[in-house]
């Protein structure tokens, strides 16, 4: 937050200062985590700490440049049972979830907020919160929006050549993220290759193809990982955290004034 400027998050506002500072049609972020297991090298928090990295960043400087954007705390627990073989990971399920998600909008449709971002760190939630989107726009009336840190290789997000597109997990570029944004909570000497490139001989089948798949992330391996965290670096994954902030605080730009009846 540059000098001089106010706290962007919203629950620090007292009730009055929230009705005063509000504008009639702001956008609240909420971070979604995770908390799981990212292999021996990575901590279960992973998923958390770079969804609150990137909205804490990038809620800041839209905020900066005039847009009426809030933040919310990171929602930590959430659906992420793919990892539940592992210890340490302590997940909720799909309807407990959408509860969750339905009470908050509920919430904050009350409150006066008309946008609501979920800024999203763990691909397992990406189906749920989208359902979420257009339930809390149909019983709200509430603009809704997913966005992610970074969007996961099996939906369609990028992944290292070294990872041959299966960068999903553990891999090159959420390791060197967390190796910038907490490298004391990282044990390089840990990590280890899992890449899955026996999928490469399914045409239709498998990450970013036409035909998605159910995955347990022990599917793939004893460990979890899926991707090659082998390389990972400070240098890349500062750059990485630069490129989810700027990616973020553009998004935020347009989901300030969308309007899906109106010209752009």
């Amino acid at each position: 937050m540059a000098a001089g400027q106010r706290s962007r998050d919203l629950t620090e506002l007292s009730t009055t200062a929230l009705t005063v500072r509000l504008g009639p049609d702001p956008v609240v972020v909420l971070p979604v985590g995770s908390i799981e297991a990212h292999g021996p090298h990575l901590p279960l928090a992973t998923d958390l700490l770079v969804a609150d990295a990137v909205a804490r960043r990038a809620v800041d400087l839209a905020a900066a440049d005039g847009l009426d954007v809030w933040r919310l705390p990171a929602l930590t627990f959430t659906k992420s049972d793919e990892h539940a073989w592992a210890p340490g990971t302590i997940w909720i399920g799909w309807d407990a979830m959408m509860a969750t998600l339905v009470d908050l909008g509920s919430s904050l449709a009350d409150a006066g907020v008309t946008r609501l971002a979920f800024l999203n760190g763990h691909g397992g939630n990406s189906a749920l919160l989208q359902v979420a989107n257009r339930e809390l726009r149909r019983r709200f009336g509430l603009r809704t929006f997913l966005m992610h840190a970074s969007v996961p290789a099996d939906q369609g997000g990028p992944s290292a050549d070294v990872e041959a597109g299966f960068g999903v997990h553990g891999g090159l570029h959420e390791t060197s993220v967390m190796l910038h944004l907490r490298p004391d909570l990282v044990d390089l000497s840990a990590a280890e290759r899992h890449v899955p490139e026996q999928l490469s001989r399914y045409r239709h089948v498998g990450f970013g193809k036409s035909v998605a798949f159910g995955w347990l992330s022990d599917d793939f391996g004893p460990s979890g990982v899926i991707g090659d965290p082998t390389g990972s670096t400070e240098d890349l994954g500062a750059s990485l955290m630069d490129a989810a902030v700027s990616n973020a605080v553009g998004a935020l730009a347009e989901i300030a004034v969308f309007d899906p009846a109106l010209p752009a």
